[in-house]
């Protein structure tokens, strides 16, 4: 089972990218690996930063002041469903769950469980979206 071509999920380079000790290869990723580094790009992404695609990414960073209410949450969930729907066609979203816990420390986690639509396989993925600036490091 484990040996199943999957080459139809995508393959791209690493993010950041990265390369062999020669110089010659770069580092590239395959298959579900793809689709999770695809989904930390996309939201970690202002839209109009990438050249040429002005309408990609996720705009979580304009969050970063807002207080942590229900219609907040909602907006968040909506948000990144809405840029996954546009951006990421292998995935289907199935639960975006928001983590706030660490609300003090000023982190949420977001979780997102999805369905790949070609293999109906089922993942996780957690992105920490931090809502203060990392300037005041111990």
């Amino acid at each position: 089972m484990e040996n199943i071509n999957k080459s139809f999920l995508g393959r791209g380079w690493s993010f950041p990218p990265e390369f062999d000790n020669e110089g010659a290869k770069t580092k590239m990723l395959i298959d579900e690996k793809d689709i999770q580094s695809s989904l930390e790009i996309l939201l970690s992404t202002k839209r109009g930063e990438r050249v040429m695609r002005s309408d990609y990414g996720c705009d979580l960073h304009e969050l970063v002041f807002e207080p942590l209410t229900t219609t907040f949450k909602t907006y968040i969930t909506d948000l990144i469903k809405t840029s996954i729907l546009y951006h990421e066609p292998r995935i289907e979203v199935e639960r975006i769950d928001l983590n706030d816990t660490g609300e003090l420390e000023g982190r949420i986690l977001i979780t997102i469980s999805y369905k790949v639509r070609t293999t109906n396989s089922r993942y996780n993925f957690v992105f920490p979206f931090y809502k203060t600036e990392g300037s005041e490091l111990k």
